[in-house]
């Protein structure tokens, strides 16, 4: 992630969603009003969800759905193949890197 995207607020990624949205809309040749009624929504919270006014979760699964873009919502959370805790208790019990040991230098006789 890039430090723009880190440093987005709230309200700008409301926006950046709202786009992707209303560009997922478009291409799958829909208008607000179709895709309000097969999500089950009122068209507001359509216009609402596209215009980054803010929305809920629910609003946003009904609307991915109709518009067959659900893999949105898997790259949110993606399945964890491994558990970060077994992870950390490998790397605890891994040796440590090995360290080179330089050759004693003779004691001189005073």
């Amino acid at each position: 992630m890039s430090s723009e995207q880190r440093s987005r607020t709230v309200q700008e990624w409301e926006a950046h969603l709202g786009e992707q949205v209303r560009a997922a809309r478009i291409a799958a040749n829909l208008d607000q009003a179709t895709v309000a009624e097969l999500a089950d929504l009122s068209i507001g919270a359509v216009k609402n969800l596209e215009g980054g006014k803010g929305s809920s979760l629910k609003s946003l699964i009904r609307v991915l759905r109709v518009l067959d873009r659900t893999d949105w919502l898997d790259a949110l959370a993606p399945p964890i193949t491994i558990s970060p805790l077994h992870m950390l208790a490998a790397k605890r019990s891994a040796p440590g890197p090995r360290r080179r040991v330089s050759p004693r230098q003779p004691v001189k006789p005073q």
